[in-house]
């Protein structure tokens, strides 16, 4: 592979500065070495277009601090073919952004010691219409697709190993996440509503037609700053899907095989143990969630009791210590709607054509976790509903 020189370096960091609405960015084929940020701030109507995913690469490695490799502000924005390798903070950072695509944009980190990697590979935040499309993430320790307090999102035909977290939908609305694979991440899939956030609750996210198999890789996050940073620390290796504090959350026709712990989580925020202010109108229950129609296969692998969640869900099931989950429903429920989790008031549903050869496994437990009781019987969850999105206005990008 060509290895730009300085003097290339330096007419790639020009665009940057230069451009201006409605301008294109070219990046040619090549290693790039890059020792600073590549910004654009406030400009609308950019496309950075390199010559394909593993065709043009710029690498970060020589910047030894800072943040993105590259941020971008602005709207009508378009990221194309291209890499991202080894930037000491994100990636690829996009924020306040309306109608921003990533098509076949490659994010990762390639040394060896991960828990001093970024944080999220691709990154748009605080975003209205967003398309994530045939992109790869890798090896970062947070996500290495996230989506945050952001709304009308499309994540599709990508590919995400290596994370803590493989794809990520944080506090968004209107969501579909379809078509992806997530493999040797600590957790494949997880759709979040934190604390403490801008954007508080938001609902409405669909998970289909995915591969989501063997997220049994170690959880290398390091201690962040914050509950949201200490959140993701506490995915147990083994993890699927995970829901926190989910609303409005349907999960269908996906292949759910060999996570060691657990296929599906469903569970309240309280779950982590974390300290949370229930402000802004944020909610730490989960609610009305719809799982059906996946394919489950446990592995013969014992699950992962190295993080408190992986303990519960491994050592108090309702088939035995350390036996995997397919499904997993904590039983946590907001006083201000039930108190009898037999009547399902948090309108959780499953509705799998083998549940009976599943192994699922609801709690009742107490929001301090104390008092745990487990069992196998579904039936109080046996429903169905619609989750509605309508991600038209991102489909043209």
């Amino acid at each position: 592979m060509h290895r730009g020189t300085p003097e290339e370096v330096e007419a790639i960091i020009e665009q940057f500065i230069m451009v201006e609405k409605g301008g294109t960015i070219q990046l040619p084929a090549g290693l790039y070495e890059l020792n600073t940020q590549l910004i654009i701030d406030n400009v609308d109507s950019v496309s950075i277009l390199g010559a394909g995913i593993e065709k043009t690469i710029l690498s970060f490695k020589s910047l030894k601090a800072g943040g993105e490799g590259i941020k971008v502000v602005g709207n009508d924005l378009l990221l194309q073919d291209f890499s991202v390798y080894d930037a000491p903070g994100d990636g690829i950072k996009s924020q306040h952004c309306e109608n921003i695509t990533f098509r076949r944009v490659h994010a990762t980190w390639t040394n060896g010691d991960k828990s001093k990697n970024g944080t999220y590979a691709i990154y748009p935040v605080q975003c209205k219409n967003v398309m994530i499309d045939g992109c790869i993430a890798s090896h970062s320790r947070d996500a290495g697709i996230y989506v945050g307090q952001s709304e009308n999102i499309i994540v599709k035909n990508c590919i995400a190993f290596g994370n803590v977290a493989g794809i990520e939908i944080e506090n968004c609305d209107n969501a579909e996440v379809f078509d992806n694979k997530a493999y040797n991440n600590s957790g494949g899939i997880l759709v979040f509503n934190l604390p403490g956030l801008i954007k508080a609750d938001a609902s409405g996210t669909r998970i289909y037609n995915n591969e989501i198999t063997e997220n049994n890789h170690e959880n290398f996050a390091s201690t962040l700053s914050g509950n949201n940073g200490n959140a993701v620390t506490q995915i147990p290796p083994g993890s699927g899907i995970i829901l926190f504090a989910a609303k409005g959350v349907e999960v269908f026709n996906n292949k759910i095989k060999g996570n060691k712990t657990v296929g599906v989580t469903v569970a309240s925020y309280h779950i982590t143990q974390l300290p949370f202010d229930e402000s802004n109108g944020w909610s730490p229950y989960t609610k009305d969630i719809y799982v059906h129609d996946n394919e489950y296969e446990r592995p013969s692998a014992l699950p992962d009791v190295t993080k408190k969640l992986g303990q519960l869900l491994s050592m108090k099931n309702a088939y035995g210590p350390m036996k995997s989950q397919d499904i997993v429903y904590d039983g946590i429920l907001d006083p201000k709607v039930g108190s009898d989790i037999q009547n399902n008031p948090m309108n959780i549903c499953f509705k799998e054509p083998q549940m009976a050869d599943l192994h699922f496994t609801y709690f009742e437990l107490s929001e301090k976790l104390s008092n745990i009781k487990s069992f196998k019987d579904y039936s109080p969850f046996k429903c169905e509903q619609s989750i509605v999105t309508d991600v038209s206005m991102v489909e043209s990008l």
